[in-house]
């Protein structure tokens, strides 16, 4: 089509923000990836996690340290009764001595308190010779169930085969921990008790010089009580975790989710037509990403507004300069056979001929003027030198130039490359547009130039190409309305449809699409006189490349 477009692009910055060389850093650290949402989401994520994973290490590093604490204590003890019992004398038998039994029971039932723990001594064959729990009168394992009405059914002989085999298993365990202990060698375990509790255990040789008289175990059983208070510990962890979890998704309905709903909502208007543009002013006064999206679709449904508004006025304009040489060609057509006079004939021929020649060069026009949205938006722009391009358009124009046309003149006199960022082809023709142009109203003799320079304030930035003629220059009031669609003022004697009004047209809306501008202006002379017309388009150039 042939309107141009221009995109509206959402500053993400506002102006005037730019007064301390800190600032971009600052920026840096807030946003994670270039987003300040993204930033926001993965720290309240990581904190909630932070959280929890905190909590449960040090309740972890806790157990671990309790246990460990609970087992030295115990070593400490079983140590210290172990060396009484064994240098007390409390033993008989020459030559190899051996415990006493009962004064060993007297012994750790007078000196022995058993606070939540449990002392037990074995001889030299693993026989249990003393237990706290039975010279402290304290009876081990839980009340006894209240007892079954008659007739009810009988236990459940799973239940009571799993917890002979839960019985048998702590029994093992405190068989080869005694026999190790037996062969010299301390041990410190954890492991289950015979009603199934976790108890920290230690055993100890009990030693006459380095004679084995039997080991002593010491167990604590309140680690279970201990490590469920932890447990306890951990709830406000994951309480506050779950807390933050929940302030961060009711965060993301609240800026993400929701507004995304009202801008789909916002785009099902535009889309039923009952709405030409998004516009959301509270999620466009965002300075986040949901902020550019809503600028962005805004400026995009705008866009295809004044696209569609541009696509309507080019289809009344086309409609327009179409419907004149066609009712010019039905007045010839029905006068034709009216005429009989010859050179009257001819004369509507002629006229009819050149309807026809302004209708396909109109054709012609429009088809490309339609397609070079489609082309400028498909081809990718990569660096073009201006000097090659000019030099084979000039020297096509050289080739088949015909007697009595404008001949064109290159001036090529800049140093080095003239490189732009865009689309040779599209380029190329706003050139031969420009010079078929400037020849049209170039009187007979007299010549086109076409000439490149660079901006001296600014080499690295801007080119500019000038195309002027030695016709009759503009006038002052049409200097902008040139480059409007089909606009045409041609002088008495030019060839009646030898033009459709869009070629400048055309040449603005390319140079516009290269972020460059075209401006027409008239050449005077120095009595102030027009002495022909000039056409300066300027493109940010693409740089220097050695």
């Amino acid at each position: 089509m042939a309107s141009a477009i221009v995109t509206a692009r959402a500053d993400p910055e506002p102006q005037g923000s730019t007064g301390s060389e800190d600032a971009p850093l600052r920026r840096r650290l807030i946003r994670f990836g270039g987003s300040r949402l993204g930033g926001l989401i993965l720290a309240l994520n990581l904190l909630s996690l932070l959280i929890l994973f905190g909590g449960a290490l040090a309740l972890n590093e806790w157990n671990r340290g309790l246990v460990q604490a609970r087992q030295e204590s115990l070593m400490v003890q079983a140590e210290l009764l172990s060396n009484v019992l064994g240098q007390l004398g409390i033993t008989e038998g020459e030559p190899e001595p051996t415990l006493d039994p009962i004064q060993a029971s007297r012994w750790l039932r007078d000196n022995f308190i058993p606070t939540g723990q449990r002392a037990r001594l074995y001889d030299s064959f693993g026989l249990l010779v003393s237990d706290s729990f039975a010279v402290s009168d304290k009876i081990p394992g839980e009340p006894l169930p209240p007892a079954r009405p008659a007739g009810s059914p009988a236990p459940d002989t799973a239940n009571v085969a799993q917890e002979q085999a839960d019985l048998s298993r702590a029994n093992t365990a405190l068989g080869e921990e005694i026999e190790a202990a037996l062969a010299g060698e301390p041990q410190a375990t954890v492991r289950r008790s015979e009603n199934g509790d976790r108890v920290v255990s230690v055993s100890l040789p009990v030693r006459h010089v380095q004679q084995v008289l039997g080991v002593l175990t010491l167990e604590a059983g309140d680690v279970d009580q201990i490590l469920g208070a932890q447990r306890k510990a951990l709830v406000p962890f994951a309480l506050v975790a779950l807390a933050v979890n929940l302030l961060a998704s009711l965060l993301l309905h609240l800026f993400v989710a929701r507004p995304v709903m009202r801008l789909s909502a916002a785009a099902d208007q535009v889309r039923l037509q009952r709405a030409r543009a998004i516009s959301l002013p509270d999620l466009e006064d965002r300075r986040d990403e949901i902020g550019d999206l809503a600028r962005s679709l805004e400026s995009m449904t705008e866009t295809l507004s004044a696209r569609m508004d541009a696509i309507e006025r080019f289809a009344a304009d086309v409609a327009h300069e179409i419907k004149n040489p066609l009712t010019s060609i039905r007045s010839a057509l029905e006068t034709l056979d009216l005429v009989r006079d010859k050179d009257k004939r001819d004369r509507l021929t002629l006229v009819l001929q050149q309807d026809v020649k302004r209708l396909d060069r109109l054709i012609t026009d429009i088809s490309n003027a339609s397609r070079l949205d489609a082309e400028l938006s498909r081809d990718q722009p990569r660096p073009v030198d201006l000097k090659p391009l000019l030099s084979d358009i000039v020297g096509v124009y050289e080739t088949t130039a015909k007697p009595g046309e404008a001949p064109v003149l290159l001036d090529l006199a800049l140093d080095g490359p003239a490189r732009v960022m865009g689309r040779d082809g599209p380029l190329g023709q706003v050139f031969r547009n420009l010079i078929d142009n400037a020849r049209s109203f170039s009187p007979p003799g007299r010549a086109v130039r076409v000439s490149v320079s660079r901006d001296d304030a600014d080499p690295d930035r801007s080119l500019s190409i000038r195309v002027d003629d030695d016709g009759p220059g503009i006038p002052p009031e049409n200097l902008e309305t040139v480059f409007q669609r089909f606009y045409t003022s041609r002088p008495r004697g030019t060839a009646f449809g030898s033009n459709s009004g869009l070629g400048l047209s055309i040449v603005r809306q390319i140079v516009e699409a290269h972020g460059g501008r075209v401006v027409a202006s008239n050449r005077t002379g120095p009595d102030g006189s027009i002495e022909g017309a000039m056409f300066e388009v300027t493109l940010p150039a693409a740089g220097r490349r050695g």
